[in-house]
């Protein structure tokens, strides 16, 4: 490389710097050094872009993470506020449900849940000190929920009224066939006992609170009738009844006292 640059110099100097046209050994110089010079500047620009690139993906590769970190965090603030904006509906609810009210009722979260197919039952945070004792109802806005068998000073027991032990004095809104509602212990439904089979009973009919039982109002939704089958021997049909509360999501209740009350209460059938 170096004699190729010095012969082409020492012929140029030579000549004291006058222009002139290439010789035969200037034609073999730059013949052999321009592919030598392009491949140079390729290997040169292509180290540069690698290495621009590299810059630039490991800048874009950071900010991908500061902006994922910040989606995340966006994503739980979000998440904080759906929930809270989800408390607040039902908290509404329960108000403008309390302030229709003529009754006195307390308000409860629930703290704790008991599963066992033979005692269904959940914990709330009110107890004796607020008011709440046994055999109290306990309902939410869309309807009855079930009944506190146990009460300490600062939380209390309520069995749904899925369980197998309860049982509520029913009416059937449309045709105002009475019955009782009891718990089934499947989980998911109640039986409708002592109707008798040639009562007029069909499947959607809604089925509300007698007020007969002396635990609860008359007039609170219980659920609505899914099922109903009329056996050739025997008194009484056998029907479902699937409840108006979803048991299974209930977050806050309201504990009543054994009273009529007019919210809640199931509008009259048209005549």
């Amino acid at each position: 490389m170096a004699a190729l640059i010095i012969v082409p110099l020492i012929s140029f100097l030579s000549r004291g710097g006058r222009g002139r046209e290439p010789n035969f050994i200037d034609r073999a110089v730059l013949a052999v050094s321009s592919p030598l010079q392009s491949a140079l500047t390729a290997v040169f620009s292509g180290v540069g872009s690698t290495v621009q690139g590299y810059v630039a993906l490991r800048g874009a590769h950071e900010e991908a993470g500061v902006c994922r970190a910040q989606l995340a965090e966006a994503q739980a603030e979000l998440n904080t506020l759906t929930e809270a904006k989800a408390e607040n509906a039902r908290l509404r609810e329960a108000l403008g449900f309390t302030e229709s009210s003529s009754a006195l009722s307390v308000m409860a979260r629930v703290i704790g849940l008991n599963a066992s197919p033979q005692f269904q039952s959940f914990r709330i945070d009110r107890g004796e000190d607020q008011g709440v004792r046994v055999g109290m109802p306990v309902v939410t806005p869309r309807g009855v929920v079930g009944q506190v068998v146990r009460a300490v000073a600062g939380s209390a027991d309520v069995m749904v009224m899925l369980d197998p032990k309860s049982r509520i004095g029913a009416l059937v809104q449309r045709t105002r066939v009475r019955g009782t509602v009891v718990g089934a212990g499947d989980g998911q439904k109640m039986l409708l006992d002592f109707v008798r089979r040639e009562d007029d009973i069909s499947d959607g009919d809604v089925v509300v609170t007698a007020g007969t039982d002396g635990v609860f109002p008359r007039g609170l939704v219980i659920g609505s009738v899914k099922g109903v089958s009329r056996p050739t021997v025997g008194l009484f049909l056998i029907g479902q009844v699937e409840p108006a509360v979803d048991l299974g999501r209930v977050e806050e209740v309201l504990v009543l006292p054994a009273v009529e009350l007019s919210a809640m209460r199931a509008p009259e059938p048209r005549r």
